[in-house]
């Protein structure tokens, strides 16, 4: 079984900085009780505070793909809609 990591780079536009950083904040708590979710830590940029990260790791793609069906990212996703410029996320595995 291959853990999988998750970086997420979510990109908020400049006059939404506070309503998307309250609503990722939402999801810490419900996520890191779910099956599967070994860590699941949100940053901030200190220069740009528009840059948000998320650094996940779970225990199998399986486990993150039935999160990223869950409820409250569906939520999330309608409560920053309009409000994020840019969002890339990459699966990672550990290597060394």
């Amino acid at each position: 079984m291959t853990k999988l990591t998750i970086v997420a780079n979510i990109i908020a536009k400049p006059d939404h900085i506070d309503l998307v950083k309250a609503e990722l904040l939402k999801l810490i708590d419900i996520t890191r009780t779910e099956q599967g979710c070994i860590n699941y830590v949100l940053h901030q940029d200190n220069e740009n505070p528009s840059h948000f990260m998320f650094y996940e790791n779970w225990e199998t793609r399986e486990l993150w793909q039935t999160h990223m069906g869950n409820k409250h990212l569906a939520d999330y996703m309608a409560a920053t809609d309009g409000a994020v410029d840019d969002f890339i996320l990459n699966e990672m595995t550990l290597i060394a």
